[in-house]
This record gives C-alpha cells, structure tokens and sequence, in this order.
C-alpha cells in the first residue's frame, strides 16, 4: 500500500519532468502544430480522467438514492469551478501565449507570473490524484488502487507535454537548458503537494469523498476549458489539436477501464 502511494503520489511530476528534460534534445521553439496536438492531447486527458474517474464513481458512490444521486457530482462540480474561478481571479498569473498578466495588478516579474499560472493549472490535477488514492486508501468499493493509478498515470501522461511547453519556451526567450529544465519540473511540484494535502485531510475527506471527487472534475474542467481549448483552437492547425484532444481522451478512458 506505501509502495502504491508513493508510485500514484510521484508519476504525475515525474511525467512533468520527462516533458521538461526535452529542452535538452530539441534545438528551438516548438511548432504551432506540436504544440497545439500536446495541449489537444492534455485536454482529451484530463477531461477523460474527470468523467470515467471522478463524476461516474461519484455517482456511483450515491445508487440506490433514486434521482438524488446526481446531487453531491453536481454540487461538487460547481464548487470546483466556482474555485478555481476565484483562484484565477484574485491570482496575479500570466498565460504562455499572452504579454499581458491576468488578476489583479503586480509587480512580479514575467517568470514568476507565469510559474503562478501553472500553479493554478496543475492544482486541481493534484488534487484529483489526492482524493482518489484517499478514497482507495479507505476501501471505498467504487474505487480501486488501480484505477487509482490510472488516473496519476494518466496525469503523468498528459504531464510529458505539458512540461516541454512550459520549458523549452522559457529555452527560447534565453534561459539555460538546466533552468528552463528546472522551471519547468517545478512547474508540477504543486501536483504531489496538493495531492498529500488531501490526503492529509482524509479523515474530513472521506465522509464527503462524492463532492470531493466532483470537485476536482470542476477545477480540471475549469483548465481546460479556459485555457487549454482556447490556446489549442487559436490561430491555425486548430484540428491537429482536435485530433489530440480525440487521443487523449480514448487511452486515459482506456486506462480507467483496463486498470480500474
């Protein structure tokens, strides 16, 4: 079980690492189209990850209360968005494709604001990843270790691309490959720490563990939908990004049901 923990507690940031270590074998920026299947691919994942790992067992949790089922996924899911929507707005942040900060007005500098926009990102991952290794931990029958699993690995997976689109352009505006490298490993060192702060909160968790798994959904929902989609449709190659969402989505449904 400690070995389960560490393994589904770890994957997410060791995947933001893998993607962060290609600033060392790829010369330049990334290409639009890359760029837009990666965050294509991240958005199919994380949304997979919240219906098949979140929102279905939080209402499985709940069978047999007729249509009041629904409630604690619905209520959760606002809640999520509701969160990260504040989070998002009372956070000086600044996006990837963007010159000009979002939140309210600050004189930190652009690497710090950007450092806090993927902290807001990768918050509710880290989070989603805490709540289902909470819920297996408890014995809840709706959730196993292994799908426990599926989703850090899923994570993990959709952590590759996102750690090369945090670092290599932080290579382009002029850092070195070791910091563009380090910016961006720790660019997912919020995913373990909120992870184990729900853990941490287990015994207060559990009991409303159908809410906490809808609100993770909502804050991952929230991601993709503000950020993700948005920069993956702009501009051109906007079906490339299509197709990766497509990706994405089948293997980390595929992963949920083989391993769950």
């Amino acid at each position: 079980m400690t070995t389960t923990l560490f393994l589904g507690l770890l994957l997410p940031l060791f995947g933001t690492m893998v993607g962060s270590a290609l600033v060392f074998f790829m010369k330049g920026e990334m290409s639009a189209m890359i760029q837009k299947s990666l965050l294509g691919f991240a958005s199919g994942v994380m949304v997979a990850a919240s219906v098949w790992s979140l929102l279905i067992p939080a209402m499985e949790m709940r069978v047999g209360e007729g249509a009041w089922v629904v409630v604690p996924a619905a209520v959760g899911f606002l809640l999520g968005m509701g969160f990260l929507l504040m989070i998002d707005v009372i956070t000086p942040h600044l996006h990837l494709d963007s010159d000009k900060p979002e939140g309210p007005h600050s004189h930190l500098s652009r690497t710090a604001m950007l450092a806090l926009a993927v902290t807001i990102h990768n918050l509710p991952e880290g989070m989603a990843v805490g709540v289902v290794l909470a819920g297996a931990g408890s014995g809840m029958p709706n959730i196993s270790l292994a799908s426990a699993i599926a989703v850090s690995l899923g994570i993990a997976i959709q952590n590759v691309p996102e750690g090369a689109i945090i670092s290599m352009p932080m290579r382009a505006a002029g850092n070195s490959c070791w910091r563009s490298f380090a910016i961006g490993t720790l660019s997912g060192a919020v995913e373990p720490v909120g992870a184990i702060a729900v853990l941490l909160l287990a015994s207060v968790v559990v009991p409303v563990l159908p809410y906490m798994l809808a609100f993770a959904a909502g804050a991952m929902f929230y991601v993709v939908i503000e950020e993700l989609i948005p920069e993956a449709s702009s501009g051109k190659h906007s079906n490339v990004s299509t197709i990766g969402f497509a990706v994405g989505f089948v293997l980390m449904m595929v992963l949920d049901v083989v391993m769950g």
